[in-house]
């Protein structure tokens, strides 16, 4: 491929944009539901590919914390392409994506094209584009599945114009090379990459009750040019935050917004669950909800912590950054469920960890992970953990000692929150065992405490 040529995009109008983004939602094609439900893969599950059985629990775990804290170092920054392969393809301005690790921690498989070919992607809330490795390729990582190859696939169609709407959706992502043929170039924190041609194809997931669904022309990211950190097992990401390429956005008109997940025991034998539309529904006896923020050129999604309590003491959020500027009172962390850990500003932390000291009984010992977790204890008998509550705007998250303490080595526990200087993240470790939907169109999460190893 030439050097790009980016092309300035004319504003088109929102009355037309707008219909046109309500043209390529499109509905499911087989079974005409407007449900269906799916399933996550943890990386370190037995039913993981990526699951090694030589490794133990603990070995597993830590190397968790520590894709959690590469996360967590890239989560609040943007990032231009200015690798040098990059810029033989971008100009310097032409990508402003949003930066996470892409190692997330779970999977999920779908199939794509017509005839469908098998994809296993990390599924990640932190990303917008769904992408995946595609012949020809130009640099790829290896991976163990055949490459996705479009020329063989009766419903691929590939973005053939600057000029079109799809190609105008995220300027952030999308990109134009010579010949005004629309492509895509995506980075992240952890130097992965992958650049290729914008198009559409069929996508079928494998319901969780049974038969597949399949949904036509979905947008995704045919990719010619990849690399970083991605495993073998893996063949690129499907986005799933609120960005307007990702499959949550493409898949509005038929899912109204709604999207959830239960997530089980990183060591059970289960798979976790993802549901859109009507399954997605999170009701019932015992569930809280709180306001879904949405900032400015941001995609990510941005819940109001007011603070934690131990015991009886509230402990309030307070974040300063290291420049001394104040961040947005709204919408202060995020959500995410690529990342184990959990992240709370330090000036916040510091109290917290001092209550969950007082208030604990048990015996302290020095953190055996080498992940620089702060409390540890001893697991016996004698060990008493306090109640700790997450407050969030209108809604209070009692936490099981089992979403806020891992046992990180034999008898040894630890506090999986920890203090950052950065982008406060709830991880995965604390959304254990909650049934948690997104409904985008009326801007909240729900959260009801379940048993998610049983049918949702």
């Amino acid at each position: 491929m030439a050097r790009n040529c980016p092309v300035p995009f004319s504003s088109y109008s929102k009355l037309s944009l707008l219909v046109f983004i309500n043209l390529i939602l499109y509905p499911f094609t087989e079974g005409q539901t407007s449900g269906f439900s799916t399933h996550l893969i943890h990386r370190d599950s037995p039913k993981s590919p990526l699951y090694n059985p030589s490794d133990s629990n603990f070995e597993r775990l830590h190397d968790a914390f520590h894709r959690s804290f590469a996360r967590a170092q890239y989560f609040n920054k943007r990032i231009s392409h200015s690798r040098s392969k990059l810029l033989s393809h971008f100009s310097s301005d032409s990508i402003q994506s949003n930066i996470t690790s892409v190692t997330g921690d779970y999977l999920i498989k779908v199939s794509i094209g017509t005839p469908a070919v098998d994809v296993l992607a990390i599924a990640d809330t932190g990303s917008d584009l769904t992408w995946t490795q595609c012949r020809p390729c130009i640099q790829c990582f290896k991976q163990d599945a055949p490459l996705f190859d479009p020329s063989k696939s009766t419903t691929y169609e590939q973005v053939l114009s600057c000029h079109a709407p799809l190609c105008r959706l995220d300027p952030g992502i999308t990109v134009c090379y010579p010949g005004n043929i629309c492509g895509y170039g995506v980075a992240y924190g952890d130097k992965s990459f992958s650049d290729g041609d914008l198009a559409t194809d069929t996508f079928t997931f494998e319901s969780s009750s049974g038969g597949n669904i399949s949904i036509a022309n979905v947008a995704f990211g045919c990719g010619h040019q990849n690399g970083g950190t991605l495993e073998e097992t893996s063949s690129g990401i499907v986005g799933l935050s609120r960005g307007a390429l990702s499959i949550i956005r493409q898949l509005n008109a038929s899912i109204a917004g709604k999207f959830s997940y239960c997530l089980v025991p990183r060591n059970s034998n289960f798979s976790s669950k993802i549901h859109f539309g009507t399954n997605a529904v999170v009701s019932g006896p015992g569930v809280v909800s709180t306001t879904l923020y949405k900032k400015a050129g941001d995609t990510y999604y941005y819940l109001d912590l007011v603070g934690f309590s131990v015991g009886n003491t509230t402990i309030p959020y307070h974040f300063t950054k290291l420049d001394n500027s104040s961040p947005d009172d709204e919408g202060n962390v995020v959500l995410d469920s690529g990342t184990t850990l959990t992240f709370v500003p330090r000036q916040m932390y510091q109290p917290f960890e001092s209550e969950i000291i007082d208030l604990t009984k048990g015996t302290r010992v020095p953190d055996p992970t080498g992940a620089d977790l702060r409390v540890c204890y001893n697991k016996d008998n004698n060990l008493q953990i306090p109640k700790i509550v997450a407050v969030f705007l209108d809604a209070d998250l009692i936490l099981p000692p089992n979403n806020t303490f891992a046992e990180v080595s034999d008898g040894v526990v630890c506090l999986t929150i920890v203090p950052s200087d950065d982008t406060p993240i709830l991880g995965n470790q604390l959304q254990i065992n909650f049934l948690i939907g997104y409904d985008l169109v009326n801007g909240t999460v729900s959260f009801l405490p379940t048993d998610c190893t049983k049918n949702h």
